[in-house]
């Protein structure tokens, strides 16, 4: 059985991702995964293939003992897995919720890795993994700290693991995309903090993109010049100045 295994598939880019890979690929199943069980139950209805609903809050550890079994019963090749769950909170660190803060890490970050060693077993060559990071993974992000943080961990791992697994021919991508217009900004209070917004771009733009950068073999996967400028001008700069401009660009002193 071949199949596509997807996080976060149930608002954002990763249900944009569930629509990309649906249209472009040919599975036995689509495991689709994420909290919310009657927003994965909606797929059914709008795919053309056949899709699993997995209901799972990856900020528990118990849901990757979950996935883990799952395959061991069904025993399936995962030829994409697409990691693309995703939350985070907006404002200063010291007068954030800890919580939050944790679990946004535990989503972002350690549920990202978690999916990965679980996967592995179950993939061959010509397989592909996608996570998902952010414009954020590129520098220090001043009243996003634990979130740009978490997201620079999904870049250096993707890159590392896709070092690690060129020998056994799986390819690994991560996406860094920049403004998103989804649920994510509402949740992580986006208007309250951020005042400075250089472009929105769709979630749908971005999945459309990084199933193109797939297929040519690229190790990121980044949409639009504005950001691919902005992350070229980053690896130049000296960080203090890059967190100074942003910071201006907020409005914050």
């Amino acid at each position: 059985m071949k199949i596509a295994v997807i996080t976060g598939a149930s608002s954002g880019i990763g249900r944009e991702f569930v629509y990309a890979v649906d249209r472009e690929g040919s599975y036995d199943e689509i495991w689709v995964i994420a909290r919310r069980a009657e927003r994965l139950n909606e797929l059914k209805r709008v795919c053309r293939n056949p899709i699993r609903p997995i209901p799972l809050d990856l900020a528990k550890e118990s849901s990757i003992g979950e996935y883990r079994a799952l395959l061991d019963e069904n025993r399936p090749e995962i030829a994409l897995l697409v990691n693309a769950a995703g939350c985070g909170i907006f404002g200063p660190f010291a007068e954030s919720d800890l919580e939050k803060q944790l679990n946004s890490l535990k989503v972002n970050a350690l549920a990202l890795v978690a999916m990965c060693h679980a996967s592995l077993p179950y993939m061959k060559d010509g397989d592909a993994i996608v996570n998902v990071g952010s414009n954020s993974s590129w520098q220090p992000v001043p009243y996003q700290s634990v979130y740009g943080a978490g997201k620079s961990c999904v870049l250096n791992f993707s890159r590392a693991l896709g070092r690690e697994l060129r020998p056994r021919g799986i390819r690994v991508m991560c996406v860094c995309p920049g403004w998103i217009k989804t649920e994510f900004q509402t949740e992580a209070e986006h208007d309250t903090y951020i005042r400075y917004v250089d472009r929105w771009y769709g979630a749908d733009e971005v999945a459309k993109q990084a199933m193109k950068d797939l297929k040519k073999n690229k190790t990121v996967s980044i949409l639009g010049h504005p950001v691919r400028r902005q992350v070229r001008l980053v690896k130049h700069l000296p960080v203090d100045l890059v967190m100074k401009i942003w910071c201006k660009q907020q409005g914050i002193k």
